[in-house]
């Protein structure tokens, strides 16, 4: 989940940040009111109108950014889509053959689609706007470095994830940050924008609103974080209900041992093993980690 985490977290930025610009230049151009101030008392901030205008954006972003993230994922990871129905090799023949037995093993009736993406590190992702479109990935370092069970428990992982919907309840709790990100970047803005002369208000305003907003949508991050590493746990419980947990426990100590032999490989940096979203950094860093620590995941999917 975590790439897609990431992308989907990124894409929601950069929309949100292009409809506050647009909304901004309209504004400017057409004379149509945006600051929301309206003159009155304290800070003169009509906030019944604020908070319409930020659950639009919010939402409008968080939902677009789902829309498109099978597309966008595709795209930034050059994922190679398997056709079922198409000439495979052997290999990737397995590949959708694991796919779609968990698919229908979880109850899905539209089987995800099913790619292979170049890549040494040793991952996977799933995602998509919805159960009828989404996408289950592998890399080439995963095929080439975990056994076949091991396999198996990482792909029931991701299949786990698109039956359990994670990216539209991820999606609804992101429109509901980006709600808050949105609102308070504007009135933070607006109390910036008092400290300067009248005519640079504008300036300021627009670059405070910019500024704030990426700010707070980091901050928010950590928030659609800890959702994320929640999902893991129901995720791997998901996994282990349809590739058997002997499996998934072992698809998980397989990406332990993979990880520690690369820290003993590279022990100067870690920022490629980090890269692998597949466990949590440890201190501060860990609010910004998609995924719990894989000791943790192995000890409660075992308590279980």
């Amino acid at each position: 989940m975590g790439k897609r985490v990431f992308l989907f977290i990124l894409t929601n930025i950069l929309v949100m940040t292009t409809i506050v610009i647009v909304w901004s230049l309209i504004t400017t151009y057409t004379g149509i009111s945006g600051t929301f101030e309206t003159g009155g008392p304290g800070l003169g901030i009509d906030y019944v109108s604020l908070m319409v205008f930020s659950i639009l954006v919010g939402f409008i972003g968080s939902f677009f950014s789902l829309a498109i993230s099978r597309w966008v994922a595709k795209k930034m990871m050059k994922v190679k889509v398997l056709d079922p129905d198409g000439s495979l090799s052997a290999h990737e023949r397995a590949v959708v053959e694991k796919v779609h037995r968990f698919s229908r093993a979880a109850g899905l009736v539209h089987m995800p689609e099913v790619g292979i993406y170049q890549s040494n590190e040793v991952n996977a992702f799933a995602t998509g706007p919805s159960k009828k479109r989404s996408l289950v990935a592998v890399s080439v370092g995963l095929l080439n470095n975990l056994d076949d069970d091991a396999v198996e428990g990482v792909i029931a992982h991701e299949v786990a994830h698109v039956a359990n919907g994670d990216m539209v309840t991820m999606t609804l709790l992101q429109g509901i940050v980006n709600t808050f990100v949105v609102f308070f970047s504007r009135i933070a803005a607006i109390i910036a924008s008092r400290f300067v002369r009248e005519e640079m208000r504008f300036v300021v305003q627009f670059a405070a609103i910019i500024i704030f907003q990426i700010l707070f949508s980091i901050l928010g991050s950590i928030v659609v974080s800890a959702y994320s590493r929640h999902r893991e746990y129901h995720a791997d419980r998901g996994g282990g209900d349809l590739a058997g947990r002997d499996k998934m426990a072992h698809a998980l100590r397989s990406l332990k041992n993979h990880v520690e032999r690369a820290k003993v490989k590279d022990h100067t940096d870690d920022s490629a093993i980090q890269t692998m979203k597949i466990n949590g950094r440890g201190g501060m860093m860990s609010l910004f980690s998609s995924h719990p620590d894989l000791d943790d995941r192995i000890a409660r999917l075992e308590q279980r």
